[in-house]
């Protein structure tokens, strides 16, 4: 074969195969790495002479060492013998480059193989790559430069990997939805495709059958569409069965495509047409090597169909693997490898083999399963561990492993030990698809540690995944929970503002009390809690556990006590592990921005309870309350005042107006120049915004002003005019009422003197900023306000143990802290404290403020943030918590969710004991 001077991609594709051909099987001693090189030169239309074999350095110590192969400015080639350890031979290369002569700088791409593996290093990123010689033509752009373009950038990262292959399938889903193929059968037609391209270099197919099948379409594309719907239906039939297809060349053979069987090319779809643009980006993806991609982000492959709306509306968040092992780590693996270990110790064959029949005996349900990811990834932790236990087996039985004729009858752990309900239809397919390919995935492992070939093909197991609304069927019918071991999954997250009338009538369904009522507070809980519903009402009388990932809201606020205080009454059951607040992360493009928590919970007695703050942070409880606290169980509700004898806390002043009687402090002096008149009725106006980072804002406060006054403001009467509009135009009733009054906020409330409280703030701050403030300025609704507060009253709350309970008991905006009189404040158990305690802590108190005036220009977001608090602010801080500590009785060295858990008691006999 005559090479260009400049090959096509094309050619070289080509040329790769026939080289990994050639050197399949043939002899792999350091004397042959030359002709390795020299045919893997010829792969790039290259010949030997370009570069230098054997080229000489010298190392520090004197002595003259080799480079196998060196190419000035391209790349270095270092061969070792089949087996030989690449590791080493790249510190080899590495030393080799060091030793070039003065200013002669080295190539950046640098090699090393043992013919049946290379590795690719590229020494300007510091980025490289492994992979088996055959696979050569998926990664013949890493070596562009050797044709003189921009070489492919080497990913070592495997999230980036992962999501180079999104790129190219999405890229395909959006050519065949431009040529209006949508639906159902788009989705069936790309996890037929996805099976394919992992298929071709999983060892399903031969390595290239299904490239060189495609390849050898028409240019144009006008016959693929067939060409693919002979072979779906050649997949779906045992070869002896099958008509002869037409489109089968002499490169491919017929057995090459097996029966796969399973229902995955079953139905009859309507052809998709293509063109020589989609025929293109068909084989762009067959360019990629899909034996490295985890089967678990395959759901993220088809989310480019579904925009953030639909996303948010379904409340679908796709899952990084990191995430996913925080919570079947704890509900079941932890306990299955401590098993192993203990039985392995003991070297033990008759309880080995009782727990490797236990492995086949589980089972599980994800009745929220999306894409699957949760169902793959445990499928495949637990395959790991089953792989173990075959090792060990052998070892035990001292059998050889390699003289096995079938090692399939060694693996038990099976597919179709998986259930999931999902309520679209394309998740289902990818899911279950997915499955299959991680099982194959985990047969290959096999092969490879037993050397002998093992593949469930034709598929004849499959995971059982229902496409239903999980709250309108009976999970009994899909797995009897006599049958079940474990329950997991990540349902979806939406608030009660945000639910679609069906979900609506989900949590009316799902959530009902003794008498089949709804429960209390129904129109205020997560879409969440019904899966915590219908999972606890299953668990019934069973060993099941359970674990969720859900909305952090569920344990926060006023949802706590109406989602949590009817399942622990009704189905007694108990929290056995949790993973507190924390932002969770997906392998999706446009990743959802949620925060979680991880609540794993059933009815089994004598289980370690833990709470997890990080997976290595982690800390052994009694009892896990539903606000993820060691304490006793507790229902903290909303309460309309205060739980002990303290001065009532009320809300600032809602504008109501859309904004008209507010005035942005950059038009503050052109609206007075413009109405002069206006001045003395112009007020500070502040959110929590404005108080926290000490911003201007200003607004119209006409309590009390004549009306002939204010006919003589012809500006000021505009605004009050299209306030009124505003409110006329309102969607509910209570607003509307407001247009009679059209000058006035919905309050007008200015005390004296009084104590502020934003609403929200930053959770990087170890205190809430709150200070007082006068009858100068006017707090909107985002503030709180406590007209009488006195300096003692002011030091308890700026105190670290208010700060305690308000973490623990407060609702968050995504992971800011949402402070809330109802939750927070009224059902705070302040301490007893006679006056001479309460003179110490308002002296400390004082202290705080007048710590705060050494930095008059600076903003409470300033002195609040943890990186540029004054250190004299932060003593007095710290003195005052230490006299807060000894007035509640408390050890100094305390910790926070003690302090909490001490607060919860306290709290707990309050209401014991006021009867409230």
């Amino acid at each position: 074969m005559a090479n260009p001077n400049k090959p096509n991609w094309a050619s070289i594709g080509e040329w790769a195969i026939s080289f990994a051909k050639d050197w399949e099987n043939a002899k792999s001693e350091k004397s042959e790495g030359h002709n390795f090189i020299q045919a893997f030169l010829r792969v790039f239309g290259h010949t030997s002479n370009v570069g230098e074999f054997e080229k000489p350095v010298t190392t520090p110590d004197g002595r003259t060492n080799y480079i196998d192969f060196y190419w000035k400015d391209k790349i270095a080639i270092e061969m070792k013998s089949r087996g030989k350890r690449l590791d080493r031979a790249f510190e080899q290369l590495s030393h080799y480059m060091e030793c070039l002569p003065e200013g002669e700088t080295p190539p950046n791409l640098w090699m090393v193989s043992d013919f049946e593996h290379i590795y690719i290093y590229d020494n300007s990123t510091k980025q490289e790559t492994y992979f088996k010689t055959n696979k050569l033509r998926k990664h013949i752009k890493y070596f562009a430069a050797l044709i003189g373009e921009e070489p492919e950038p080497i990913h070592s990262d495997k999230g980036a990997v992962d999501l180079k292959a999104t790129a190219k399938m999405n890229k395909l889903f959006e050519a065949l939805q431009d040529r209006h193929y949508k639906g159902h059968e788009l989705e069936i037609y790309l996890a037929r495709l996805l099976f394919c391209l992992f298929a071709d270099d999983t060892g399903i197919f031969p390595q290239n059958t299904f490239y060189n099948y495609i390849l050898a379409s028409s240019e144009k594309g006008t016959d693929l569409d067939a060409r693919l719907n002979q072979l779906f239906q050649d997949l779906n039939e045992p070869l002896d069965e099958r008509v002869p297809n037409p489109y089968l060349s002499d490169r491919v053979d017929p057995s090459h495509f097996r029966h796969i069987n399973g229902g995955l090319f079953e139905k009859q779809i309507r052809h998709a047409t293509f063109d020589k643009k989609m025929r293109l980006t068909l084989l762009e993806c067959l360019e990629f090597d899909w034996s490295m991609i985890n089967p678990a982000i395959f759901g993220s492959m088809f989310q480019g169909v579904m925009d953030t709306d639909h996303r948010r509306e379904i409340g679908a968040h796709y899952t990084t693997e990191e995430n996913i092992k925080k919570l079947i780590d704890p509900l079941f693996m932890n306990e299955l490898r401590k098993e192993f270990n203990s039985i392995k110790k003991k070297a033990n064959q008759k309880a080995l083999s009782e727990f490797h029949n236990k492995l086949a005996n589980l089972k599980f349900l994800d009745p929220a399963c999306g894409c699957g990811n949760f169902l793959i990834i445990a499928y495949r932790e637990l395959r790991e561990l089953e792989l173990e236990v075959v090792r060990e087996e052998f070892r035990l039985t001292k059998g050889n492993a390699h003289q096995l004729l079938n090692i399939e009858t060694h693996f038990k752990v099976n597919v179709d030990q998986f259930y999931g309900i999902e309520i679209l239809s394309w998740p289902c397919q990818i899911a279950k698809t997915g499955m299959w390919l991680m099982d194959h995935l985990c047969n290959m492992e096999a092969s490879e540690e037993f050397g002998k070939h093992f593949a469930r093909i034709p598929l004849e197991k499959g995971a059982e995944i229902r496409c239903a609304n999980a709250h309108r069927i009976d999970w009994e019918e899909l797995v009897p929970k006599n049958q079940l071991s474990y329950i997991l999954g990540n349902p979806p997250f939406i608030g009660y503002s945000n639910q679609s009338h069906e979900q609506k009538e989900d949590i009316l369904l799902t959530c009902l009390d003794e008498k089949s009522k709804p429960i209390k507070n129904i129109g205020k809980i997560d879409y969440v809690a019904a899966w915590y519903y219908r999972a606890s009402k299953y668990i019934q009388g069973t060993q099941i556990r359970v674990a969720f990932v859900s909305t952090n809201s569920i344990t926060q606020g006023e949802q706590v006590a109406a989602v949590w205080k009817p399942l622990f009454d009704m189905f007694g059951i108990h929290i056995d592990f949790a993973y507190r607040t924390f932002k969770w992360s997906n392998e999706a493009k446009g990743k959802a921005a949620v925060h979680c928590v991880i609540i794993g919970f059933s009815t089994v007695e004598g289980i370690e309870k833990v709470i997890y703050d990080d997976v290595s942070a982690k800390a052994s409880a009694i009892n896990i309350n539903p606000y993820l606290v060691d304490a006793k169980n507790i229902w903290i509700e909303n309460r309309r005042a205060p739980i002990c004898k303290v001065p009532e806390m009320i809300s600032g002043n809602r504008p109501a107006d859309g904004g008209h009687l507010i005035i942005e402090d950059k038009d503050l002096q052109g609206f007075i120049k413009a109405d002069p008149l206006s001045k003395k009725y112009i007020k500070r106006f502040m959110m929590g915004d404005e108080f926290i980072n000490n911003k201007k804002r200003w607004c119209l406060w006409l309590v009390g002003v004549a009306p002939s006054e204010l006919k003589k403001m012809p500006e000021v009467m505009r605004r009050v005019i299209a306030c009124r509009k505003d409110r006329q135009n309102a969607p509910d009733v209570g607003r509307r009422k407001l247009a009679s009054t059209p000058t006035l906020f919905r309050e007008q409330i200015v005390p004296s003197h009084y104590l502020a409280i934003p609403v929200v703030s930053s959770e990087r701050r170890e205190y809430i900023p709150m200070g007082y403030l006068g009858k100068v300025t006017v707090l909107g609704n985002s503030m709180f306000v406590i007209p009488t507060a006195t300096l003692y009253h002011f030091g308890i709350l700026t105190s670290s143990v208010h700060m305690a309970w308000m973490r623990a008991v407060c609702g968050r905006l995504e992971l800011r802290y949402s402070y809330s009189k109802g939750i927070v404040y009224n059902n705070f158990p302040w301490p007893e404290a006679k006056d001479k305690q309460q003179e110490e802590i308002e002296k400390l108190a004082q202290g705080i403020l007048d710590a705060r005036a050494l930095f008059p220009k600076s903003s409470l977001a300033d002195l609040y943030d943890p990186l540029t608090m004054p250190r004299e602010l932060l003593r007095t801080h710290h003195a005052l918590d230490s006299a807060v500590m000894k007035l509640y009785g408390f050890a100094m060295g305390m910790s926070e969710p003690e302090i909490v858990a001490e607060l919860m008691e306290r709290y707990q006999a309050l209401v014991i004991d006021t009867g409230k």
